[in-house]
Protein backbone atom coordinates (compact mmCIF):
# COMPACT_ATOMS: atom_id res chain seq x y z
CA UNK A 1 0.00 0.00 0.00
CA UNK A 2 1.19 3.33 -0.62
CA UNK A 3 1.85 6.33 1.66
CA UNK A 4 1.19 9.75 1.23
CA UNK A 5 1.42 12.54 3.43
CA UNK A 6 -0.58 15.75 2.74
CA UNK A 7 1.19 18.48 4.98
CA UNK A 8 -1.01 21.22 4.88
CA UNK A 9 0.51 24.57 5.00
CA UNK A 10 -1.64 26.99 3.83
CA UNK A 11 -1.60 29.73 6.90
CA UNK A 12 -1.32 33.13 6.68
CA UNK A 13 -0.26 33.91 9.83
CA UNK A 14 -2.19 36.77 10.69
CA UNK A 15 -3.03 35.42 14.19
CA UNK A 16 0.34 35.26 15.20
CA UNK A 17 0.74 38.85 14.61
CA UNK A 18 4.07 38.33 11.70
CA UNK A 19 3.73 38.93 8.06
CA UNK A 20 5.77 35.72 7.45
CA UNK A 21 3.32 32.85 7.40
CA UNK A 22 3.63 30.82 11.00
CA UNK A 23 4.69 27.91 9.26
CA UNK A 24 7.91 29.79 8.15
CA UNK A 25 8.80 31.09 11.18
CA UNK A 26 11.78 29.81 13.29
CA UNK A 27 11.47 27.06 16.12
CA UNK A 28 15.02 27.44 17.81
CA UNK A 29 16.82 27.87 14.50
CA UNK A 30 15.19 25.55 12.26
CA UNK A 31 11.64 26.51 10.23
CA UNK A 32 8.47 24.57 11.86
CA UNK A 33 7.38 23.13 8.34
CA UNK A 34 11.50 21.94 8.08
CA UNK A 35 10.37 20.59 12.00
CA UNK A 36 7.28 18.96 10.62
CA UNK A 37 8.63 17.82 7.23
CA UNK A 38 11.46 15.97 8.78
CA UNK A 39 9.43 14.27 11.44
CA UNK A 40 7.12 12.54 8.58
CA UNK A 41 10.24 11.65 7.13
CA UNK A 42 11.61 10.16 10.15
CA UNK A 43 8.94 7.93 10.74
CA UNK A 44 7.50 6.51 6.99
CA UNK A 45 10.45 7.54 5.03
CA UNK A 46 9.28 4.96 2.20
CA UNK A 47 5.87 7.78 1.81
CA UNK A 48 5.49 10.19 -1.02
CA UNK A 49 5.25 13.73 0.92
CA UNK A 50 3.18 16.51 -0.97
CA UNK A 51 3.37 20.10 1.10
CA UNK A 52 0.42 22.26 0.10
CA UNK A 53 1.93 25.87 -0.53
CA UNK A 54 0.27 29.29 -1.61
CA UNK A 55 2.10 29.94 -4.57
CA UNK A 56 3.69 33.29 -3.48
CA UNK A 57 5.80 30.70 -1.43
CA UNK A 58 6.60 28.11 -3.63
CA UNK A 59 9.96 28.99 -4.43
CA UNK A 60 10.81 30.12 -0.66
CA UNK A 61 9.61 26.77 0.47
CA UNK A 62 11.55 24.65 -2.14
CA UNK A 63 14.64 26.59 -1.88
CA UNK A 64 14.35 25.84 2.26
CA UNK A 65 13.59 22.04 1.71
CA UNK A 66 17.07 21.83 -0.26
CA UNK A 67 19.02 23.65 2.23
CA UNK A 68 18.06 21.23 5.06
CA UNK A 69 18.18 18.37 1.63
CA UNK A 70 14.51 16.97 2.81
CA UNK A 71 13.56 16.89 -1.44
CA UNK A 72 13.68 12.83 -1.49
CA UNK A 73 10.18 11.86 -2.29
CA UNK A 74 8.88 15.36 -1.75
CA UNK A 75 6.58 17.56 -3.94
CA UNK A 76 5.05 21.05 -3.43
CA UNK A 77 1.64 21.86 -4.62
CA UNK A 78 -0.19 24.98 -5.42
CA UNK A 79 -2.73 25.65 -2.38
CA UNK A 80 -6.31 26.92 -2.62
CA UNK A 81 -8.83 29.38 -1.22
CA UNK A 82 -9.96 27.62 1.57
CA UNK A 83 -8.47 24.36 3.37
CA UNK A 84 -10.95 22.19 1.51
CA UNK A 85 -9.59 23.09 -1.65
CA UNK A 86 -5.61 22.84 -0.77
CA UNK A 87 -6.54 19.27 0.68
CA UNK A 88 -7.98 18.61 -2.53
CA UNK A 89 -5.01 19.88 -4.61
CA UNK A 90 -2.82 17.72 -2.53
CA UNK A 91 -4.51 14.53 -3.14
CA UNK A 92 -5.26 14.78 -6.82
CA UNK A 93 -3.23 11.74 -8.76
CA UNK A 94 -3.14 9.81 -5.66
CA UNK A 95 -4.45 5.88 -6.50
CA UNK A 96 -6.94 3.77 -5.60
CA UNK A 97 -4.66 1.72 -3.04
CA UNK A 98 -3.58 4.25 -0.85
CA UNK A 99 -3.32 5.42 2.58
CA UNK A 100 -3.52 9.07 2.65
CA UNK A 101 -2.38 11.30 6.01
CA UNK A 102 -3.36 14.92 5.98
CA UNK A 103 -1.31 16.61 8.50
CA UNK A 104 -1.34 20.74 9.70
CA UNK A 105 2.13 21.99 8.41
CA UNK A 106 2.01 23.59 12.50
CA UNK A 107 1.48 20.45 13.80
CA UNK A 108 5.69 20.23 14.21
CA UNK A 109 5.40 18.07 17.54
CA UNK A 110 3.62 15.09 16.07
CA UNK A 111 5.44 11.80 17.48
CA UNK A 112 6.52 9.42 15.41
CA UNK A 113 4.56 6.96 17.92
CA UNK A 114 1.29 8.70 17.04
CA UNK A 115 2.20 9.00 13.37
CA UNK A 116 2.99 5.25 13.51
CA UNK A 117 -0.67 4.17 15.42
CA UNK A 118 -2.61 6.65 13.36
CA UNK A 119 -1.52 4.77 10.12
CA UNK A 120 -2.02 1.29 12.05
CA UNK A 121 -5.75 2.19 12.77
CA UNK A 122 -6.64 3.70 9.31
CA UNK A 123 -5.43 0.28 7.88
CA UNK A 124 -7.60 -1.97 10.00
CA UNK A 125 -10.93 0.43 10.13
CA UNK A 126 -10.42 2.76 7.02
CA UNK A 127 -9.58 5.86 8.81
CA UNK A 128 -7.76 7.46 12.16
CA UNK A 129 -8.61 10.76 13.75
CA UNK A 130 -6.54 11.51 16.44
CA UNK A 131 -7.86 12.70 19.56
CA UNK A 132 -7.35 14.05 23.15
CA UNK A 133 -10.13 14.52 25.94
CA UNK A 134 -11.36 18.57 26.93
CA UNK A 135 -9.30 19.15 30.28
CA UNK A 136 -10.68 22.21 30.80
CA UNK A 137 -14.85 23.13 32.13
CA UNK A 138 -16.63 24.40 29.23
CA UNK A 139 -19.42 26.97 28.84
CA UNK A 140 -21.80 27.84 25.92
CA UNK A 141 -23.36 30.97 25.22
CA UNK A 142 -27.07 30.94 25.27
CA UNK A 143 -26.98 34.93 24.60
CA UNK A 144 -24.98 37.73 25.18
CA UNK A 145 -25.37 38.11 28.56
CA UNK A 146 -25.28 34.55 30.04
CA UNK A 147 -24.32 30.87 29.63
CA UNK A 148 -24.39 27.63 30.50
CA UNK A 149 -21.97 24.59 31.37
CA UNK A 150 -21.29 22.25 29.24
CA UNK A 151 -20.86 18.36 30.37
CA UNK A 152 -17.30 18.13 28.64
CA UNK A 153 -17.71 13.84 29.26
CA UNK A 154 -17.36 12.53 25.87
CA UNK A 155 -15.88 15.65 24.23
CA UNK A 156 -12.18 15.73 22.54
CA UNK A 157 -9.91 18.40 21.17
CA UNK A 158 -9.52 16.66 17.08
CA UNK A 159 -5.91 17.07 16.03
CA UNK A 160 -3.98 15.81 12.55
CA UNK A 161 -2.64 14.21 10.89
CA UNK A 162 -6.55 12.46 9.16
CA UNK A 163 -5.70 9.33 7.99
CA UNK A 164 -7.97 7.58 5.34
CA UNK A 165 -7.73 4.96 2.65
CA UNK A 166 -7.78 6.88 -0.33
CA UNK A 167 -10.86 5.25 -1.56
CA UNK A 168 -12.79 6.83 1.00
CA UNK A 169 -11.14 10.46 1.11
CA UNK A 170 -11.06 11.02 -2.95
CA UNK A 171 -14.83 10.01 -3.14
CA UNK A 172 -15.62 12.58 0.05
CA UNK A 173 -13.22 15.53 -2.10
CA UNK A 174 -15.38 14.60 -4.95
CA UNK A 175 -17.80 17.27 -4.12
CA UNK A 176 -18.60 21.21 -3.99
CA UNK A 177 -17.12 23.02 -0.36
CA UNK A 178 -19.45 23.79 2.43
CA UNK A 179 -18.69 25.74 5.64
CA UNK A 180 -19.35 23.21 7.24
CA UNK A 181 -16.41 21.39 6.44
CA UNK A 182 -14.03 22.08 9.49
CA UNK A 183 -11.17 19.34 8.51
CA UNK A 184 -10.71 16.38 6.32
CA UNK A 185 -13.03 14.14 9.15
CA UNK A 186 -15.99 16.43 8.50
CA UNK A 187 -16.06 16.49 4.59
CA UNK A 188 -15.90 12.31 4.88
CA UNK A 189 -18.61 12.46 7.33
CA UNK A 190 -20.59 14.49 4.91
CA UNK A 191 -21.28 11.62 2.76
CA UNK A 192 -22.70 9.26 5.42
CA UNK A 193 -18.88 7.50 5.98
CA UNK A 194 -18.27 6.98 9.38
CA UNK A 195 -14.84 7.97 11.22
CA UNK A 196 -12.90 6.08 13.60
CA UNK A 197 -10.95 7.74 16.77
CA UNK A 198 -7.82 7.13 17.99
CA UNK A 199 -5.64 8.43 20.77
CA UNK A 200 -3.88 11.54 20.10
CA UNK A 201 -1.03 13.17 22.00
CA UNK A 202 -1.77 16.69 24.51
CA UNK A 203 1.70 17.81 22.99
CA UNK A 204 0.74 17.35 19.59
CA UNK A 205 -0.21 21.33 19.89
CA UNK A 206 -1.16 23.52 16.59
CA UNK A 207 1.16 26.17 16.56
CA UNK A 208 -1.13 29.49 15.77
CA UNK A 209 -0.74 32.08 18.52
CA UNK A 210 3.00 33.80 19.82
CA UNK A 211 2.19 31.80 23.35
CA UNK A 212 2.14 28.32 21.26
CA UNK A 213 5.20 28.99 19.71
CA UNK A 214 6.95 29.74 23.68
CA UNK A 215 4.86 26.24 25.04
CA UNK A 216 6.34 24.49 21.81
CA UNK A 217 10.01 25.80 22.35
CA UNK A 218 9.96 24.44 26.08
CA UNK A 219 8.67 21.31 24.82
CA UNK A 220 11.53 20.67 22.06
CA UNK A 221 14.42 21.56 24.52
CA UNK A 222 12.97 19.12 27.28
CA UNK A 223 13.72 16.61 24.63
CA UNK A 224 17.42 17.86 23.63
Amino acid sequence: MNLIVVIVAGGSGRRMGNELPKQFLSLLGKPILIRTIAAFRDALPQALIRVVIPQPYMDMTSEMIREYNLNHQLELVEGGETRFNSVKNGIQGCGPDSLILVHDAVRCLVSNQLIQRCVSHAVQNGSAIPVVAVRDSMRKLTNERTSEVVDREGLYIVQTPQVFLSSILLQAFDQEYQKAFTDEASVVESTGHPVSLVEGEHRNIKITFPEDLLVASCLVQNDQ
